[in-house]
């Protein structure tokens, strides 16, 4: 049932990643089907990100100014929210390093 997978995906990533709008450094967050997307206000350190999601346990390759995931329909919703929970914490450190 891939599409009822795709808006479990979309509902928690709605939920997940709205914390992201209430950092400075992010522009916005965009969600469609199970694409989640944070817009930055200012290009990324891809080295630097990439690092830090590898030690945060997750895959996830930024590139400019754009944050975003595409997870696997068969995701689990834990998995989904360590995901995100990883997406955040990197994101907020990076702010940090303005």
């Amino acid at each position: 049932p891939w599409k009822k997978r795709v808006d479990t995906i979309q509902n928690t990533l709605h939920v997940e990643l709205k914390k992201c709008e209430n950092l400075e450094i992010v522009k916005e967050v965009r969600i469609l089907g199970a694409i989640g997307v944070v817009e930055m206000k200012k290009n990324v350190d891809l080295a630097w990100m990439s690092k830090e999601f590898i030690q945060e346990g997750v895959w996830v390759r930024p590139f400019l100014n754009l944050v975003y995931i595409m997870p696997p329909f068969i995701i689990s919703e834990d998995e989904l929210k360590k995901l995100t929970s990883a997406l955040y914490r990197v994101i907020q450190k990076f702010e940090t390093l303005k």
